[in-house]
């Protein structure tokens, strides 16, 4: 049943992708630069290849033409010289933001005002901080020395092995802490905050559908990358810590702060990876570097710059009544009808308002509903919202603020100064209307129309790409072969994703078939105290295994190598079963931090004497065997595999580009995997290879820490008890005991059945896939 069901949940995202538009993508309600962020957040997101790539390196290119300040020292167009340059704006603009900070005592709550627009402006770009580096290393370049130098920048912003750890998960912190943080999680809700200008998205949202595309703009990628390290904590940053100094982990948030225990800096760490890739690409990798720096420092200034202004124009409180105006205009046109100022119903007036909130703001202040200079006994913050009020709770705390900080700052008429006025007097002669009727709502939307003088938004053609989808759907698989070799690269088509999506419902429905009939180490019910009494009573098992095997004897010599050299698709590829949990989102999640960790120890943490991958392939040279790079097609095809020994890494290939559609089935392939070997494979295979004179190193190296207390097994049943723990104890999909299910059949897609009935019923659920 379980398996039955992901079928029909692959099916169906198949049948989506197969028409070759991204799945999921929001529609028109925000701007453009809102759409791409949004989408390019999603953890599975594909982003076409063709024109979406066109546009985007058109962007690029319009917005690092003549963009250098010609004060700029020492600008000889070097990466040195931009660095510089970055480091120069930002000391200046650092100064321009603390100026704001020390600017006298200004109106009261001034500052909490230039802090929470700083906060929320900043917030799109620093949610995400190092996001845009989560999808360059793939399993076809995980042994590559410079992925690893990449891959070890990005495991320190995210924290690598601990739940919100990461320095978006700081400034989440920061948000909650000055409550601003309602629309902060996950990070794609932002694009619901009216309070943060479409601006401040466009930079992260270019980030971010680059990261999808890691290929096409891997240099591109790192030269901003280096930027945003360069410039360190953002200029309006400085001016939230210089008034907020102990309320945040400000060396966190700075993306050139080095995190605990850590050798060279990120600026330094990032400097070393861009060498590296020049060294690897000359200068086609060099200019794309400076590209991506020379886009990101001149998308810096005119963000920065606009931000800075938002917060000189917010000294005036008129400027905050005026956006709460703005944003507000839409749901309260629909209402007041009948409500009248200066002779026009105040639905007219909010309406207007939604373009220019000026003439609104100006007729309030000279309405009875205001006294200036006296909020306290103003009935726009009285009586017309207090409990028996029309317009109880219409306005948040922190609307009401803002609305008595401008009432406060207009200035008092001479003759109502010397004249205390009850409560009963502020009260407005004109009588405010009842809540809304039917009448009222059948008045409907009012149409938006254009603000005066608004910018084109630079990201309009990328959406639009967005939406338009790949030009052709790609090509199709003919075989295991090609799909292994297209498969290990991040980027894909809408043919391969749908390929993969019915390979991954076939594979689940042949490890779900007759589960009922059949005796499994996972015991039927998942129970409250969890995974890790079950572990260590498979360990015991593994460790008697190998006690009464010790007589049988070992494997030929030649048996050994063929197995070895048969193993190796699978064993090239190690961790890729999780290379969704890479996402910047996951890798700091509650669950996914562990299985982050666990990808992060299989690639060497960064080193390459302990990366897996390159320590199989000593071992194979020991044998005699040089096997073409992982990622080449030369790879795929080479005579010596057999074709069966593709199927179980091409599934690991595929079900990995899904973290969410099939995270139960993840995590109970995850554990399988960590624990298959621990305690008693490893230790025999250790035998066979010593017997026959070849090194030891992979499977020592793979029995330790794989281990049950503090390894990967224990972290992959502590994520499995993560996710269970969390879910409702009642019946229906998605409940625990569904949940569990799946868990059951992601265990046994490790060694799926290979009975004809099992294999029918894979081929029966791909069949009605490729039907739908």
């Amino acid at each position: 049943m379980h398996s039955q069901q992901a079928a029909a949940t692959a099916t169906l995202s198949a049948a989506e992708h197969q028409a070759g538009r991204p799945h999921g993508l929001p529609g028109d309600g925000g701007g453009s630069a809102r759409t791409v962020y949004a989408y390019a957040t999603d953890p599975e997101a594909s982003l076409p290849e063709g024109r979406f790539v066109e546009e985007v390196r058109t962007v690029l290119r319009r917005r690092t033409t003549g963009t250098a300040p010609a004060t700029a020292r020492g600008d000889d167009g070097s990466l040195d010289a931009l660095v510089r340059q970055a480091a120069d704006w930002r000391a200046a603009e650092r100064e321009r933001y603390l100026t704001l900070a020390g600017a006298g005592e200004g109106p009261e709550g001034h500052r909490e005002v230039l802090v929470r627009r700083a906060v929320l402006g900043c917030a799109p770009l620093a949610l995400l901080s190092g996001a845009w580096l989560q999808w360059l290393s793939a399993p076809g370049n995980a042994d590559d020395p410079l992925v690893l130098r990449i891959l070890a920048l990005y495991a320190s912003d995210v924290g690598a092995g601990h739940p919100a750890a990461s320095r978006g998960s700081a400034y989440l912190e920061l948000l909650r802490r000055l409550r601003l943080a309602e629309n902060a999680a996950p990070a794609a809700r932002l694009t619901g905050d009216q309070r943060i200008p479409d601006g401040a998205f466009r930079l992260p949202a270019l980030l971010l559908a680059m990261s999808r595309r890691p290929d096409d703009f891997r240099g591109e990628i790192l030269g901003a990358d280096l930027c945003l390290r360069a410039v360190g904590l953002l200029p309006a940053l400085e001016l939230v810590q210089e008034v907020l100094p102990t309320e945040a982990d400000w060396a966190t948030i700075d993306p050139a702060d080095r995190r605990e225990g850590e050798g060279p800096s990120p600026v330094e760490r990032c400097r070393a990876a861009v060498d590296a890739l020049v060294e690897q690409e000359g200068e086609r990798g060099a200019d794309a570097v400076r590209t991506g720096f020379r886009w990101m420092l001149a998308g810096l200034r005119d963000w920065s710059g606009a931000l800075h202004a938002e917060l000189v124009a917010a000294g005036d409180p008129a400027f905050d009544m005026a956006e709460l105006l703005r944003l507000r205009a839409r749901e309260g046109a629909v209402y007041h009808h009948q409500f009248l100022l200066e002779g026009k119903p105040l639905a007219r007036w909010l309406a207007e308002c939604r373009t220019d909130p000026g003439p609104l703001l100006d007729v309030l202040a000279r309405s009875k509903l205001v006294k200036p200079g006296r909020s306290g006994t103003s009935s726009l913050v009285r009586g017309l919202v207090g409990e028996r009020g029309p317009m109880f709770r219409v306005f948040s705390p922190e609307d009401l603020t803002v609305i008595r900080r401008w009432i406060d700052s207009l200035p008092v008429k001479p003759a109502e100064a010397s004249e205390p006025q009850t409560e009963a007097q502020a009260e407005p002669q004109t009588e405010p209307e009842p809540g809304p009727g039917p009448e009222d709502v059948r008045g409907g939307d009012v149409p938006e129309k254009p603000s005066p003088g608004a910018t084109r938004d630079p990201l309009t053609a990328v959406a639009a790409s967005l939406r338009a989808g790949a030009r052709s759907p790609g090509r199709t698989p003919s075989g295991l072969r090609e799909a292994y070799h297209l498969l290990v690269n991040r980027t894909d088509t809408p043919a391969l994703r749908a390929w993969a999506m019915d390979y991954v419902a076939g594979w689940l429905a042949r490890s779900g078939h007759g589960m009922d009939r059949t005796v499994m180490q996972l015991p039927e019910r998942w129970g409250h105290e969890g995974l890790r009494p079950w572990l260590q009573a498979q360990h015991d098992q593994h460790g008697a295994e190998f006690e009464e095997n010790a007589a049988v004897p070992l494997p030929s010599k030649e048996a050994v190598v063929d197995d070895t050299v048969q193993t190796a698709p699978l064993t090239l590829i190690d961790g890729s079963w999780l290379q969704g949990f890479t996402d910047y989102e996951q890798a700091s999640s509650a669950i996914g931090h562990s299985l982050f960790e666990t990808y992060w120890d299989e690639l060497g943490n960064g080193e390459p004497h302990l990366n897996h991958p390159l320590i199989y392939r000593d071992v194979l040279k020991e044998m005699g065997v040089e096997l073409p790079p992982t990622a080449s097609a030369a790879f795929a095809q080479w005579p010596g595999f057999r074709e069966e020994s593709l199927e179980l890494p091409v599934y690991w290939l595929c079900v990995g580009r899904f973290p969410q559609t099939f995270l139960p089935e993840v995590l109970g392939l995850n554990l399988a995997m960590e624990l298959s070997g621990v305690g008693g494979t490893y230790r025999r295979a250790r035998l066979a290879l010593k017997a026959y004179g070849f090194s030891t190193r992979f499977v020592d190296i793979h029995n330790t820490i794989d281990n049950v207390a503090t390894g990967h097994s224990a972290w992959a049943a502590d994520a499995v008890d993560t996710l269970l723990a969390s879910l409702p104890d009642a019946p229906g999909p998605g409940a625990r005991a569904d949940v569990w299910g799946r868990v059951r059949v992601g265990y046994r897609s490790l060694n799926p059945p290979r009975t004809v009935g099992a294999r029918l019923a894979a081929r029966r659920t791909r069949f009605t896939g490729r039907r739908r």
